[in-house]
């Protein structure tokens, strides 16, 4: 079938500017409006606020095990971004289609939107289930009170593929990631006092220069899965705060670090390494001029790793109906699939569009990528009749 009418769709989408630090409620609200023209049963689980929902729709016969078709409504901001054309309006130019969040990933959302008839047309032995989230892109923060609201569902989901941008090709596992922020409370003082201040900068420097150190063991000695790109655990200190004036020893200083793990490596142990240096390492030093200084440790957002196996079914089938006879791959970004693996779903990572396009200006998805997206879904409905 023509993808005109999930281009559409993807416009309308498209069109609601749901950055995470905005609401979705627009954009579920339309999604609604297109379930209950169809008489489609879902449900809403909500932010504390009440500002942002995600969306578990159910296709089809609720009493048989079904497949989960999961993507997010979020977006990344276009601050400070050098567009072409408005990032909230679709633009086709050149075979491709650009705006914010048409790879990541509201053309898949569109693309199972578009399929709603044929779904339900097909009346299959198995439902098709919808999953759309909230807040995927700071740290998939609404798929877990998604899937709360599964807890008591019987039958439970059989299998989900989630369509982040992977070309089309099946990915079985990626990393798990631990997302932190380090508080440093110094002591402020005259910089030619060194010796009655404590440097909260420099306290913080050297518990960088830890991570860094863990990160360059772990480069040199694993461990290490080749299937992924870097082939290792990887750390990293990506945003530093500290200080007002150089002739004042600052009070205070924080920083952000992530670990994204393998998934047969903890990240929190990693963590707890840094921690335990901070705390015997360079707390005591600190407090030996002044005990109100301190270290101070907050978790900002953690999502689990995931590794489908090989031979599961579900890789098995979306291989075989995409003629792919390579290995599924790994990849080292996040995605919503580990938090559905985690809960006992078999997931695998299937999308239209190129995860290189994701979070840049002027990003954008082929329309290829939109026809062959259409087919895979067709090819799913196809299956899931036999």
């Amino acid at each position: 079938m023509t993808e005109k009418p999930a281009l559409a769709l993807l416009q309308d989408l498209v069109a609601f500017d749901t950055t995470s630090r905005n609401s979705n409620l627009q954009l579920i609200e339309y999604v609604i409006a297109l379930l209950e023209r169809h008489g489609i049963r879902f449900e809403l689980t909500h932010s504390d606020d009440s500002k942002k929902a995600n969306l578990f729709a159910t296709l089809g016969n609720s009493t048989a095990p079904g497949i989960v078709l999961s993507g997010h409504t979020d977006v990344v901001p276009v601050d400070g971004q050098d567009w072409s054309s408005d990032p909230f309006c679709t633009e086709v130019r050149d075979s491709r289609l650009y705006g914010r969040g048409v790879a990541d990933m509201k053309g898949f959302v569109a693309l199972c939107l578009s399929r709603i008839e044929c779904i339900l047309a097909a009346d299959l032995p198995l439902p098709v289930h919808f999953a759309f989230s909230y807040d995927e892109e700071v740290g998939c923060l609404g798929v877990p009170r998604l899937l709360d609201g599964l807890k008591q569902r019987s039958p439970q989901p059989k299998a989900c593929i989630v369509g982040e941008p992977t070309s089309l090709h099946p990915v079985s596992a990626h990393k798990g990631m631990l997302f932190k922020r380090c508080h440093v409370h110094g002591k402020s003082a005259h910089s030619s006092l060194v010796n009655q201040g404590v440097n909260a900068v420099a306290a913080a420097a050297k518990i960088i220069t830890k991570v860094d150190q863990i990160q360059q063991r772990i480069i040199k000695n694993g461990p290490f899965d080749e299937g992924f790109d870097p082939p290792y655990t990887s750390l990293h200190c990506g945003v530093i705060h500290g200080g007002t004036v150089n002739n004042i020893i600052p009070s205070h200083c924080q920083f952000d670090f992530e670990v994204r793990a393998l998934p047969d490596v903890e990240p929190n142990e990693l963590f707890e390494e840094v921690q335990a240096y901070a705390e015997t390492e360079i707390k005591p030093d600190m407090q030996a001029v002044d005990p109100e200084t301190g270290i101070e440790w907050q978790s900002l957002a953690e999502f689990p790793s995931m590794n489908t196996p090989p031979s599961d079914p579900l890789i098995k089938m979306v291989s075989g109906m995409l003629g792919i006879e390579a290995p599924a791959g790994k990849v080292s970004y996040g995605t919503e699939g580990g938090h559905f693996q985690k809960f006992g779903i078999p997931t695998v990572i299937c999308g239209p569009g190129n995860i290189e396009q994701a979070h840049k200006p002027d990003e954008y998805i082929d329309l290829e990528q939109m026809e062959k997206g259409g087919q895979f879904l067709d090819g799913l409905i196809h299956t899931l009749k036999q």
